[in-house]
């Protein structure tokens, strides 16, 4: 369609500080109160996470420190203004567009909140209009930067003339509970990491007139929520922060219908899933990118940019799915006209997908 809306640009950061799994597990082995025995049942997690380096805000040597609430939410609100004030301007350069061009600024994250929402911060430090409009998306979790992209989407279908900076900030360090010995605290400590990614999107009208030429077309998005299933996956505040929720069910849900959502969203354009030729999904963990993998009929050679993400990163919540994408773009750029998927799943339990075009 002639107002189809365009990715220009992507960019990512990191915090400075990073660890292996195996300097991870050395910290571990002095913190967790278990016996011997069972401190390296649990520690044997880390081995089968496909996670081989993650990032975080702060140095291994404070990895688990406790903390009251009110300081982990000042370390959120220092370190996700900086990181997020770094990945828009970097993401802004890259599309050639100034900061005061945008018309509409999403901002995503799950692991932290901050009143005003880090959008306010964001336009004085850049030089955003002060009539820009924004949009904080808090409660999506891992989908919330493939749903940010759909609303950017939506908005430009109607704004043609319009641009939008997404920018998606995780800092799930900050939510270690070392005294949470559940099954799903245990994951989530072996498999989250930090990081920040941008997309810069511009409407059919002002991708003509973007600095940089536009990468994707977004054809179509597609929202699906599972029902019955809020306890699947999420985050539940206590005293000391957020506690995973993290179900060992959430592949097999996913499996009952990721094939079909992706037809569905595909038949919207008289495609079918053999017409896709590349994938960028949420690198959600092993089990859920091997369940996408077969459900899908993809090969390691399909995904291998989410693995090595996973691998690289860790699972950074609504920021991965656009670190795959930015990686994508840098190192295995589809040829014009191909078409493509892209996918992340979150508490709800929901999917949110994205039908893209090589411009």
């Amino acid at each position: 369609m002639e107002t189809d809306p365009f990715i220009v640009a992507t960019a990512t950061a990191v915090p400075q500080h990073s660890a292996t799994q195996e300097e991870v597990k050395d910290r571990l082995r002095a913190l967790l109160p278990l016996p011997a025995r069972r401190l390296e049942a649990a520690l044997s997690l880390f081995d089968h996470t496909a996670v081989e380096r993650r990032h975080s805000v702060y140095p291994i040597g404070d990895f688990g420190r406790p903390r009251a609430l009110g300081e982990s939410s000042s370390l959120y609100r220092t370190h996700a203004i900086a990181l997020g004030r770094d990945v828009a301007a970097d993401a802004l350069a890259r599309a050639g567009v100034r900061a005061e061009e945008i018309d509409l600024l999403v901002t995503v994250s799950c692991t932290g909140i901050i009143i005003p929402s880090l959008d306010a911060y964001l336009v004085p430090e850049l030089g955003f209009r002060r009539d820009v409009r924004r949009l904080p998306l808090t409660e999506l979790g891992c989908a919330g930067g493939a749903a940010a992209l759909g609303r950017a989407h939506d908005f430009l279908r109607g704004v043609p003339a319009a641009r939008v900076l997404v920018v998606a900030v995780e800092l799930p360090s900050l939510s270690l509970q070392r005294h949470d010995l559940s099954p799903a605290n245990l994951v989530s400590t072996a498999l989250f990491g930090d990081g920040a990614a941008a997309a810069v999107l511009a409407g059919a009208d002002a991708a003509t007139r973007a600095g940089k030429a536009p990468r994707l077309r977004v054809l179509e998005t597609l929202s699906h929520i599972f029902p019955g299933t809020t306890s699947a996956l999420g985050f539940e505040l206590r005293d000391d922060g957020f506690h995973s929720i993290l179900s060992k069910d959430v592949p097999a849900l996913l499996k009952t219908e990721i094939a079909a959502l992706a037809r569905a969203l595909a038949s919207r354009r008289g495609l079918a899933r053999n017409d896709l030729s590349f994938f960028v999904l949420h690198p959600g963990g092993r089990r859920i990118l091997g369940v996408v993998e077969e459900e899908l009929r993809l090969t390691r050679e399909d995904t291998q940019l989410s693995w090595e993400i996973l691998r690289d990163f860790g699972n950074q919540s609504s920021a991965s799915v656009l670190f795959v994408l930015d990686r994508h773009l840098a190192e295995r750029p589809p040829a014009a006209g191909a078409r493509g998927l892209l996918a992340a799943f979150g508490p709800g339990l929901a999917v949110d997908l994205l039908l893209l075009e090589a411009a």
